[in-house]
């Protein structure tokens, strides 16, 4: 007598409640040595108790929950500890039982995975946004030290959301919103076929419920007919293959509806105009006969062109493998035909989850607990994140599948987003390549850093030592991976030259009371900074430099300390040199643009440091009710770059002016950034933004415009 029917004769409660455990422990017996269900029986019964009472929205008995999350992971063949993990997951979350509790009972393994699951509850967040984003992260990092704690939460969405309906329907749309943008993308990711399919057709029919019943009801009107014609194609396959010699097992197959609804979006096409809704799917014993059978295939009906893929020698980011092709059937319709082993179909199924039953035996198979950990790998540089949830949009930016394969000078693939640029390419090689990029070369050809890759490219990056990170590349990246080394590169760069700069402007400040950094005592600088609740000098510089703190105010606390005071300090300031190269923690405003050759004034912004006016600013008046935030500036000599400003030029209407003036300003060394034509009853206004070294190199632009005939006037912004 086997273990499983010896508890059922023993009549357990679970199943005189018929709250599924008796099923459970049917699927469990023929995969899971029978001395490991003695222990999932104890998980079960401990659960049960703590839960005793707990009922669901629905009405059922809380304890059906983590049976049927257990039963979702054992249809997987999960090992025992994941098992027990899905019982017991609620526990924490919901009950007065403690991890301490279950790390004694059920052990250390157990006890990591149900704390990876539990929701972060008992920590107070700003907002239900945070908590979500802080409870994500957990699971994340998580998985990083055991990747089942993500089989349990993904087990656990699916049972909610096959529940979803007892939920009011405002909570209903949010939770199918987030199946949809986090938790299918990470099934899509680990190659879970069976629950991403389901988590994606679950969340669409509630978050879309209108759109998924007109796509349903037109699939099963056109089904029919289509179902007929494949199951011919189908026996007629298998024949043909037989004759050949060819071991092989054919069925067919249908694309589910949220990917159907996806691919319509994404290419804007009808249902009718998708080839690959119904399709025919091959599996062999081994990848050499996947080949073959691709050749009998193209020989039996026609191949259309460009439609050949082959994810066997470059299989996608979550380990799938499959031949892919679209031939023309027997009635002229384009039919998808999938060509792949034993092994390949249990990955594609299973994903990840096969990884604890099925291991490779073809060396040419690609291990997708390797790439699901090399992923996972990658998580923890995320960590720079500055909150989570920042970190939540740089993993969701991160988890949708890759349309991109292009190879480095030395021949190896790198797998990329579509739309991933030569950036993104540089901090896939190394993240010190990318923050040395200089420029890019795409098949020898050299290209801006910004430009998008395509499929089948070689693709080099040229360094260089004194290069770094530009704030603009944020902009035109699209891995997690790129985006974050940037951010947290200029986080580091902008606190190195806010404490420059902080320190300049409190050594400038401290001038008039004849009073030096350098030679500050040790209990005067204490004090203050112990007044100011600042840890050291600095942290201190870093506050000034980014505008949070104000250097006069800052200087007179270090002269009162000193016991002097003097009221016409202030007006003593020298003012402080700025070159334009200043970096990050120096800006220029965008209402007045001022250049070399204004008259300007600093305005110390929070956050951001010294924004530099023109003098004659429109926005001065405003500012100036803040009269400790201002700090005298001037140019240095001759400043190393070139600045923005901005002309209004009103003209007539004439065919071609605007090339003729755009001429002219190129004629004169200046660089367009930017061009806007707002049109009027009698012409036109064009608004030119230009990059120019100095006021007496806008005037120059600016005469020569008023040369054009059919200019009427030209102004330049002045705030």
């Amino acid at each position: 007598m086997n273990y499983a029917t010896a508890i059922r004769e023993r009549r357990l409660p679970a199943v005189r409640r018929g709250d599924g455990f008796g099923t459970l422990l049917e699927t469990l017996e023929p995969y899971l040595p029978e001395e490991e269900l003695p222990g999932v029986v104890d998980a079960y019964e401990y659960s049960s108790g703590v839960h005793d009472g707990q009922r669901r929205r629905s009405g059922d008995p809380y304890i059906s929950h983590p049976v049927a999350v257990a039963q979702i992971l054992a249809e997987l063949h999960l090992d025992a500890g994941t098992i027990k993990a899905a019982l017991l997951h609620d526990v924490v979350e919901d009950t007065e039982g403690t991890v301490h509790e279950i790390r004694a009972r059920f052990g250390e393994d157990v006890a990591l995975l149900v704390d990876g699951v539990s929701k972060l509850d008992r920590l107070r967040f700003d907002s239900a946004r945070e908590a979500q984003a802080e409870s994500f992260r957990k699971m994340l990092l998580a998985m990083v030290q055991d990747l089942r704690v993500i089989l349990v939460k993904l087990a656990d969405r699916t049972h909610n959301m096959r529940t979803i309906n007892a939920l009011p329907q405002d909570k209903q749309r949010r939770i199918a919103k987030e199946t949809l943008e986090i938790y299918a993308p990470i099934a899509n990711r680990l190659g879970i076929y069976s629950l991403k399919v389901e988590l994606e057709n679950l969340g669409f029919s509630t978050y879309q419920p209108f759109r998924y019943r007109v796509l349903r009801r037109a699939l099963d009107k056109t089904g029919g007919k289509q179902r007929k014609i494949l199951a011919k194609l189908q026996t007629r396959l298998t024949k043909l293959l037989a004759n050949q010699g060819i071991a092989a097992r054919v069925t067919t197959r249908e694309k589910h509806i949220y990917s159907i609804y996806q691919k319509m979006q994404r290419k804007h096409m009808h249902l009718s105009e998708i080839a690959d809704v119904f399709g025919i799917r091959v599996i062999v014993e081994d990848i050499d006969l996947c080949y073959r059978v691709l050749g009998v295939v193209h020989q039996l009906y026609k191949p259309m062109p460009g439609r050949f893929r082959d994810y066997i020698a470059i299989p996608r980011v979550n380990g799938y493998q499959s031949l892919h092709t679209t031939v023309f059937g027997t009635t002229g319709i384009p039919l998808e035909v999938q060509i792949r082993t034993d092994e390949m179909d249990e990955v594609a199924e299973r994903g990840i989850a096969a990884n604890w039953q099925y291991k490779a035996v073809d060396k040419r198979t690609y291990s997708t607990e390797e790439r699901a950990r090399a992923w996972l790998s990658g998580l923890m540089e995320l960590q720079q994140a500055a909150n989570s949830e920042e970190f939540l949009e740089t993993v969701r930016v991160d988890l949708f599948p890759d349309k991109v394969y292009v190879f480095t000078p030395k021949g190896e693939i790198l797998r990329l987003p579509r739309g991933a640029t030569a950036v993104d390419f540089a901090y896939a090689v190394h993240t010190d390549v990318g923050n040395r990029c200089v420029a890019a070369k795409i098949d020898l050809r050299p290209v801006p850093l910004k430009t998008t890759l395509n499929n089948g490219e070689t693709v080099e990056i040229v360094t260089s030592r004194s290069a770094r990170p530009q704030p603009s590349w944020v902009n035109h990246v699209v891995t997690a991976k790129a985006r974050n080394a940037i951010r947290a590169y200029l986080k580091n760069l902008e606190k190195d030259e806010a404490r420059h700069l902080g320190k300049l402007l409190l050594s400038q400040a401290l001038r008039p009371w004849s009073l030096n950094l350098r030679r500050l005592r040790k209990k005067r600088v204490n004090a203050v900074l112990e007044e100011l609740g600042v840890g050291d000098l600095d942290t201190l510089y870093e506050e000034v430099g980014l505008g949070r703190r104000i250097a006069p105010i800052v200087a007179g606390m270090f002269a009162q300390e000193a016991g002097r005071d003097d009221e016409d300090a202030a007006e003593r300031r020298q003012p402080l040199s700025v070159a334009g190269t200043e970096g990050l923690v120096v800006d220029y405003g965008r209402c007045c643009y001022p250049v070399p050759g204004d008259d300007i004034i600093g305005f110390m912004s929070s956050g951001r440091g010294i924004v530099i006016h023109s003098e004659s600013c429109r926005n001065l008046a405003e500012y100036r009710k803040q009269p400790s935030k201002w700090i005298p500036v001037s140019w240095t000599r001759r400043p190393k770059r070139e600045f923005l400003s901005e002309i209004h030029v009103r003209t007539m209407d004439r065919v071609g002016l605007l090339a003729e003036i755009a001429a002219k300003i190129s004629a004169t060394d200046c660089n367009i950034d930017a061009v806007r034509v707002d049109t009027e009853a009698d012409g036109a206004v064009q608004v030119f933004r230009l990059r120019v070294r100095d006021r007496k190199h806008l005037d120059q632009v600016m005469r020569n415009l008023r040369d054009v005939p059919g200019v009427v006037r030209v102004t330049r912004q002045a705030g």
